[in-house]
């Protein structure tokens, strides 16, 4: 059961960076994308994603964890076969968003699923198998989307998830246990609404500003809606009997330093990955293969150093390694934006090394959190606002990176003339997302203060014991 529950996650997440690898052949695609186009065909999957998490996972703690992944797998392989028939960009973009309302089903039902039958003293163990099928997702993506890449063609990668979700689909369906449904869960359809309208109203603004001017009356209104969207959705929230997300949960300091860190981390990572194969392939010469390949070292620390972090977190609290690893994923994006055409490969894989060492070292300690500060009848909602942050932090990262390259880049960069514009462009683009990063990571850590030592180790416990108890 858990290895099939895995494998979805793994999918899922495999479909937000496989697309970054087919950045250069669709640019060169009979679609003819612009700049912007490009940036929503990555990015619709990750807004929709995000957007729709925290009420998916409220369907699944209404209706059902076991329905709510079948249904998300089938929606995952619709969109899949929308996108392979793409003939415009616009349906490309259509397909990619289904592909992330799909998704938005998958990661909480299956986070709450591994939650309610995992006993607590195993809890802590399914949960980092769970992080690390995320994680190892990024390099089946990338894997997969650079052999695609070269050998075959996008639209292939989107026609090999069609049997693929068929398949586990099968297999979840024989294989999973049903969970107890919740009929007093609560869906909110209002609050869904506005929640998914705020986050895409700031994203489009933040695409749009190089294209329209950050001035520009198109901007600024997008800006402007998220503002009033998220205004409109915390009164809502507060007022409502059974709202969605109430907001008063986030009175937990623990809980919105874990949150806030979970989506700086990724903010970080998509970031890297939406300039990786570019720049692998424009700067290095790399084949689309042999970019997903070189992908690897980034993977090597989020497999190898999770348990190193939960260990470190139990002794001394979640402060330590989490402020560590928020800290050398930002030195290790500093060191990226310092690569252009003449930097060894070699130089470059220790570059990696550093972030994923960084987000090893985090990621357990700051997913438990967000789930520990919720109740074990609340799981789908936890899964759901942890993965919810995580995809946010990815949205806004290739936002903001596709926006501060388009700024300072406007030429191609297949030519080799250009190669060295574009390197510095993607310098600018990390380095800003690293000041970003850092200033997040500060609030972060001081959120976790009073949450060290054994103290910290107590407070967890506690929140633990309460969950069971909601059992």
């Amino acid at each position: 059961m858990l290895l099939v529950l895995c494998a979805c996650v793994l999918v899922a997440q495999a479909m937000v960076a496989a697309v970054n690898l087919l950045i250069p052949q669709l640019a060169a695609s009979e679609l003819h994308p612009t700049q912007g186009g490009l940036v929503w065909a990555v990015d619709a999957y990750v807004i929709v994603f995000a957007a729709l998490l925290i009420p998916a996972g409220a369907l699944g703690d209404r209706y059902g964890r076991k329905g709510a992944l079948l249904a998300g797998l089938g929606l995952f392989a619709a969109g899949a076969a929308v996108s392979a028939l793409a003939a415009t960009p616009a349906v490309l973009i259509a397909g990619r968003g289904l592909c992330g309302a799909g998704a938005a089903l998958i990661m909480p039902a299956t986070m709450s699923v591994l939650v309610h039958l995992s006993p607590p003293e195993r809890r802590g163990q399914a949960l980092a198998t769970w992080t690390l099928a995320a994680g190892l997702g990024g390099l089946a993506g990338n894997v997969g989307g650079g052999l695609a890449g070269e050998y075959l063609t996008w639209r292939a990668l989107f026609w090999a998830v069609v049997p693929l979700g068929a398949l586990l689909a099968l297999t979840i369906a024989r294989t999973v246990p049903r969970t107890p449904a919740r009929s007093d869960a609560s869906v909110d359809p209002l609050g869904a609404l506005l929640l998914a309208g705020t986050l895409l109203a700031v994203v489009y603004g933040i695409i749009e500003g190089p294209s329209y001017g950050w001035t520009s009356s198109a901007v600024l209104t997008a800006f402007g809606a998220g503002i009033a969207l998220l205004a409109v959705f915390t009164g809502h929230a507060l007022r409502a009997a059974r709202p969605l997300l109430d907001p008063r949960i986030f009175a937990s300091r623990r809980l919105r330093a874990g949150a806030l860190g979970i989506g700086a981390a990724f903010f970080a990572l998509f970031s890297l990955f939406f300039v990786n194969a570019q720049y692998l392939q424009y700067a290095k010469g790399f084949s689309p293969a042999r970019t997903g390949l070189a992908i690897i070292p980034l993977t090597v620390g989020m497999a190898l150093v999770p348990k190193l972090g939960a260990r470190l977190a139990e002794r001394t609290g979640p402060r330590l390694p989490v402020g560590a690893g928020l800290g050398l994923i930002g030195a290790g994006l500093l060191l990226v934006s310092t690569a252009d055409a003449h930097t060894p490969y070699a130089v470059y894989a220790c570059y990696l090394l550093v972030l994923s060492v960084g987000t090893g070292l985090c990621a357990p300690s700051l997913t438990l959190t967000v789930v520990a500060e919720l109740p074990a009848h609340q799981a789908g909602l936890g899964s759901g606002l942890n993965t919810a942050a995580r995809e946010i932090g990815a949205a806004l990262g290739v936002a903001v990176t596709g926006t501060v390259l388009a700024s300072r880049f406007q030429g191609d960069p297949r030519d080799p003339a250009q190669v060295g514009a574009f390197t510095d462009a993607m310098g600018a683009a990390l380095a800003t997302v690293a000041a970003v990063l850092v200033l997040a990571a500060v609030a972060v850590v001081v959120g976790y203060r009073g949450a060290g030592g054994a103290a910290g180790t107590r407070a967890t416990a506690a929140g633990k014991r309460r969950a069971d108890a909601a059992r």
